[in-house]
């Protein structure tokens, strides 16, 4: 056991236990945590509490005179005054000397060695130690010997709220970035995807500033040149179900960075959905969630342990987090090339867009600020048809630039690499959600497959009357007709008038960014009233 001082940081609690290695964390949290257990398969279960996924609205940003000009200000990124934020540190640092023992995570962000980033954790349970111990990248012993000071640290006091009263507040949750000190404050939530995405913003922050594109996306290579593939896409879209590729090494399913030397993983682990996991369907990840992974807000048989992933009544958000080594392609350390292809993902459950298409570099900056993908029909009462979801760099929630920064970035970098990029939709076909079908698994990881070989860069294409990208005419393993969406559709005139509603949508969407964006993006966007 590795005790540690905090006295440092103002926390007076002596019994402070420092990168415990997960065998004891997973003893403490079944010790100490109501409702933990162990699956059958070897995995840590544990449970969130109250919430169960991210708090977007209650993420704020200290207003600071060094980064005011910087931050994208709004609904993404909420400021508060640093006194505001001095309260709340003090508030969270408060709670965790109540504690009778802490945690302490030091571990790295960013398997560059240039670039990456020290990041200390402190937290008071055991399940949120493991979390971060697993997505971080953890440190050999003579690194955590030499560790020093972090370049950032994290308060986890989620398990206390905070108080609605102090300035600014406006729910008993509060999650807080002040960029000038490297500190977060997590209150009243003990979610702990707010950690991981924490670490992601402090990294959208500082990477941009030198020159490296900070993105949120999965990346494998290929195991014979090291050339790497970006796939980006919103939550639900196969962003990690398609990088656990076992013909491509895993560079990691989730955030990553672009620099002049190639492409690095932000992360030491995974943290994939566990809604409906099968072994057939995603045997990677499936036997990935073994001792040493974490499963959150998961149901399971009270006499097996046996965990029933189709098991919904917590949360639709059912996690698994497990360390990158434990999917069997994975390359360590997570480093690759630069990308040949870029691929967006989109989920549209409106029916309407090709299962792949090649966009142009207008395009592709188009597509990149857009961030599309859309929820299906019946999750809320009165909503009959789908919903277009647009999140800026295929990752709103986590920007802290503008989002032209971003997509800046990404234009000169693939311009330099000459890197083809992809729209590729893993949604609907033969008609929108509630008449047509979700897309084959299989199919789409044909056209992945595709893309990889090189043998779609030649592929012959024709251009979509309304989007105006190349839809990809033929692929081996997919029908012709599936690639041609409006052949699919039983009423031609049903699609031509669903398409044009997505490129209002898409039209609208856009405007925001506009005043922004060269002209020629600008007009890189969907065609409205044309009939395909």
């Amino acid at each position: 056991m590795s005790e540690f001082n905090l006295a440092a940081y103002g926390i007076t609690v002596k019994d402070v236990r420092r990168n415990l290695p997960p065998a004891q964390l997973y003893a403490e949290s079944l010790r100490e945590e109501e409702g933990s257990a162990i699956s059958d398969a070897g995995a840590l279960i544990a449970y969130s509490g109250e919430k169960t996924g991210r708090s977007p609205k209650d993420k704020r940003i200290v207003k600071n005179p060094a980064s005011e000009k910087d931050v994208w200000w709004g609904p993404v990124n909420i400021p508060i005054d640093d006194a505001t934020f001095q309260i709340n540190l003090e508030r969270a640092k408060d709670y965790l000397n109540t504690r009778k023992k802490l945690y302490v995570v030091d571990a790295f962000a960013g398997w560059d060695p240039e670039n990456r980033a020290k990041v200390r954790v402190v937290c008071s349970r055991p399940y949120h130690a493991l979390f971060m111990h697993t997505m971080l990248i953890r440190p050999t012993r003579d690194e955590l010997a030499s560790f020093g000071e972090p370049a950032a640290i994290i308060y986890n006091a989620g398990a206390f709220p905070a108080n609605r009263h102090t300035t600014g507040m406006t729910s008993k949750t509060s999650v807080e970035l002040c960029l000038e000190s490297r500190q977060m404050v997590i209150l009243g939530t003990e979610y702990a995807g707010e950690m991981k995405k924490g670490v992601f913003s402090m990294m959208n922050y500082f990477m941009p500033k030198r020159g490296i594109l900070s993105m949120h996306c999965s990346a494998t290579a290929d195991p014979k040149t090291n050339a790497s593939s970006l796939l980006f896409g919103l939550s639900g879209t196969g962003k990690t179900t398609l990088s656990a590729d076992p013909k491509r090494l895993l560079i990691g399913d989730d955030e990553h960075c672009w620099s002049n030397h190639g492409i690095f993983n932000i992360e030491g682990g995974c943290y994939a959905k566990a809604i409906d996991l099968t072994p057939e369907s995603e045997p990677e990840i499936f036997q990935a969630l073994r001792f040493g992974a974490v499963l959150e807000n998961v149901v399971y048989e009270e006499a097996t342990h046996h965990v029933d992933f189709s098991d919904t009544s917590i949360t639709q958000n059912t996690r698994g987090a497990y360390p990158i080594e434990f999917i069997r392609n994975a390359k360590v350390p997570c480093v690759a090339g630069h990308p040949t292809d870029v691929i967006f993902l989109t989920c549209d459950a409106f029916g309407v867009l090709p299962p792949v298409s090649r966009l142009t570099p207008a395009q592709a900056s188009y597509h990149f600020i857009s961030g599309y993908t859309a929820k299906v029909a019946g999750t809320e009462m009165g909503v009959t048809e789908p919903q277009a979801t647009f999140s800026p760099c295929f990752g709103g929630p986590f920007l802290v630039w503008h989002p032209m920064k971003y997509a800046e970035l990404l234009a000169e970098k693939m311009q330099r690499h000459n890197a083809r990029v992809w729209l590729v939709n893993t949604g609907w076909t033969g008609g929108a959600y509630g008449t047509g079908k979700r897309m084959k698994l299989a199919l789409t990881r044909a056209i992945i497959d595709g893309i990889h070989s090189g043998h779609l860069a030649d592929a012959p294409t024709t251009p979509d009357p309304v989007f105006g990208f190349g839809t990809v005419t033929a692929c081996p393993g997919v029908p012709a007709e599936v690639l041609q969406p409006r052949s699919t559709w039983a009423d031609a005139s049903a699609y031509d008038e669903t398409a044009n509603k997505l490129a209002t949508l898409f039209r609208d969407n856009f405007k925001k960014y506009e005043a922004d964006v060269r002209q020629d993006v600008r007009d890189a966007g969907p065609t409205v009233g044309v009939r395909s």
